[in-house]
């Protein structure tokens, strides 16, 4: 009975990503979180991409468990763009969803120089 659950939601994942690549117009994908170590999904998703004629990229384990690298590298980049929030002011939310990020460094044609902003804060 788990094995038939974890088919059927890892085929809805993988079913969702591939509606999200044609929204996005895009063929790769890369796979994350402590999902993202299970070999099974892994599988799934790279024979969608190959079929759509893209690639998967599945992170090292060591980044796969703990989101904490993926959280700081965002904040990078909210940095980088001009978004700061005192810490008097931070907050959390744990139901916050993912696509509800107004995320402005997509909005810029060209990525700032990250290894001169993280030179800069050492």
């Amino acid at each position: 009975m788990s094995y038939s659950l974890q088919e059927t939601v890892f085929a809805m994942l993988v079913e969702i990503t591939e509606r999200a690549m044609a929204h996005c117009d895009t063929k790769d994908v890369l796979i994350v979180g402590g999902v993202g170590c299970n070999e099974r999904l892994q599988e799934m998703m790279r024979t969608m991409c190959s079929e759509r004629g893209g690639r998967l990229f599945a992170t090292d384990d060591r980044y796969c468990i703990d989101n904490g690298a993926m959280i700081a590298y965002t904040g990078l980049l909210a940095y980088a763009h001009g978004t700061v929030t005192p810490l008097e002011e931070s907050t959390f939310t744990q139901r916050f969803r993912t696509d509800e990020v107004h995320a402005i460094w997509r909005q810029k044609k060209e990525p700032p120089n990250m290894y001169g902003l993280m030179q800069e804060s050492s």
